[in-house]
């Protein structure tokens, strides 16, 4: 079991790169906007809620077993953070890449309530909610970007 939260937690091994780790593990969010934005919107919604409960619980395991609630390593709440921001819009690598910087802007920034989670809740619902936070943020600038450029829908 604890091979498994470990591979779930740095998406791969993604969040071992050195460097940058959540950068890296946020790459892992591409794959996975394509795959999900070819789905009805109810079962990407559906599906990303099973993900963001599944990273609460990996995210808190992995705080165990690396002796750090957020540790650098763990990396599954960029996942979840960027796959908020670009929820319900079709994949194209504009959007993907786009959405990719705004919510690593907002992940870094950390604008409350994310500093909130990341400050003060020291577990696993903590390391993933601020990722959740950015991830609206990021939406709403993606949104907004993709409106001032006339190619939203």
């Amino acid at each position: 079991m604890r091979r498994f939260i470990l591979l779930l937690a740095t998406n791969g091994g993604l969040g071992y790169l050195p460097r940058a780790p959540g950068t890296w593990g946020t790459l892992a969010g591409i794959p996975a906007f394509a795959l999900l934005a070819a789905m009805p919107a109810e079962l990407y919604l559906l599906t990303w809620t099973a993900l963001l409960l599944l990273s609460c619980w990996v995210a808190d395991g992995a705080g165990r077993i690396f002796g750090v609630v957020d540790d650098g390593r763990i990396v599954i709440d960029e996942l979840v953070g960027y796959l908020v921001t670009v929820a319900l819009l079709p994949f194209s690598w504009h959007n993907a890449l786009a959405g990719f910087v705004f919510f690593r802007v907002f992940d870094i920034v950390k604008l409350p309530p994310a500093r909130y989670f990341d400050q003060q809740m020291k577990n696993g619902i903590g390391v993933v909610m601020d990722d959740v936070v950015a991830g609206l943020y990021g939406a709403l600038a993606l949104r907004l970007w993709l409106q001032f450029l006339g190619t939203l829908g």
